[in-house]
């Protein structure tokens, strides 16, 4: 039976008004367009010039029949959307992925070969081509199956590539990406998050989200997230965990914050960060327990929304870490359920929860209010939060 994917509402998401762009630096950017074919990508690709790390391919948007498809238009020398790269300021020479990550890894697969001494090949497993409408005798083989007529015409295939040189500041390529992904299958910033802060905690929360077992159920998936919606949501709850007081509204930066810090520190705080992950899956499988419902994130209100509400996620997995907190709650079960029924017909709470979620005085009713219930519930001394000259500060309630 296939899951259902988690359907997740507007409140608290990134979006492209927390990007603060000077205008007069947007002239600095330098458009370069090129005609690059498709062996000319991939050798760049192979050399690591293009940043296509192989994890990608388990937060892969396209199945087979897709990338299959692509190869076939290329063979036919039928055009495919333009790849849009950044030049990558930290390393020369190379670039970062704007536009086109299922085009490259399409072709990076296609390319690929089995039995290879060379690490980094081994980590692309070859394509086998599917689903082939024109070349339909090419359904079924691999590269080294496919008659020399097609691979040249492939390798001589022009793929317009745009890169953009001497940008002013990640703000602006956050821009870039977020305008070019508003269809109807938008993307996280979290993907261009992944290239521009690198380091250990990343690629330790990458790993971690993808093998865990109780963020595939939250998010109604089987595999890594493909938007990679799992990383960012386990980002926030470290955000929140231990930087909760910097937060000024600007969410993009408070997740790129807390990413460069984290990475800094990895070594230093390695076990701790590890534990705080086990903590974040406990406070979600407790959480399940606790609402006994399919979808313990989502609001209550009269409607029975069943959407995934990040508000509602970062007070849950903020307190219902702690494992006194879990046991405590829970020995009040029906009295929670009762309160937090009450909390989200609170007007301050449902304002605090929805809309415009991101403000600092909301992140401050909300879990103040949700602090008091739980300080009362569990009769010990829980953190909560005021505002105090426009800043957050932690206070103490209960014992």
């Amino acid at each position: 039976m296939e899951q259902e994917e988690t359907l997740f509402d507007n409140a608290g998401e990134e979006s492209a008004d927390e990007l603060s762009i000077d205008p007069n630096t947007v002239g600095q950017a330098v458009i370069w367009g090129t005609d690059w074919t498709t062996e000319t990508i991939n050798v760049q690709m192979i050399k690591g010039n293009i940043d296509l790390n192989p994890k990608f391919q388990r937060r892969d948007a396209w199945n087979n029949q897709e990338k299959s498809c692509l190869i076939e238009s290329l063979m036919l020398g039928i055009p495919v959307p333009q790849i849009i790269l950044a030049e990558n300021k930290e390393k020369r020479n190379s670039y970062i992925v704007l536009d086109g990550k299922q085009r490259l890894l399409s072709i990076r697969r296609f390319y690929a070969e089995e039995n290879q001494d060379n690490t980094d090949e081994k980590d692309f497993k070859p394509l086998k081509l599917s689903g082939l409408t024109i070349l339909k005798n090419l359904n079924g083989k691999v590269k080294s199956d496919v008659d020399s007529e097609y691979l040249t015409n492939l390798e001589n295939q022009s793929i317009r590539t745009i890169i953009v040189k001497n940008w002013p500041n990640e703000a602006f390529l956050y821009a870039i990406f977020l305008r070019l992904n508003t269809g109807s299958k938008k993307l996280s910033p979290q993907e261009l998050r992944q290239a521009l802060k690198p380091g250990e905690f990343l690629t330790f929360l990458d790993d971690k989200t993808a093998g865990s077992d109780i963020m595939h159920k939250m998010l109604g998936i089987r595999t890594a997230d493909s938007r990679m919606r799992d990383i960012e949501l386990a980002l926030r709850y470290y955000a929140f965990k231990y930087y909760i007081e910097l937060f000024d509204g600007n969410l993009k930066e408070f997740l790129d914050r807390t990413c460069g810090n984290l990475n800094k520190l990895w070594k230093v705080n390695k076990s701790t960060y590890e534990l705080d992950f086990s903590d974040l899956e406990e406070s979600i499988k407790f959480s399940y327990k606790l609402m006994d419902n399919s979808s313990p994130f989502s609001r209550y209100n009269k409607d029975n929304s069943n959407r995934f509400n990040r508000s509602i996620y970062e007070l849950f997995t903020y307190y219902f870490s702690s494992p006194i907190i879990r046991e405590k709650v829970y020995a009040q079960r029906e009295r929670f359920l009762e309160r937090f029924i009450s909390l989200n017909e609170n007007q301050e709470f449902i304002s605090a929860v929805s809309d415009t979620t991101k403000s600092p005085i909301k992140v401050v009713t909300r879990f103040s209010l949700f602090a008091h219930m739980l300080a009362e519930i569990c009769n010990m001394k829980i953190d909560s939060l005021e505002l105090v000259n426009g800043k957050i500060k932690k206070i103490a309630l209960g014992e």
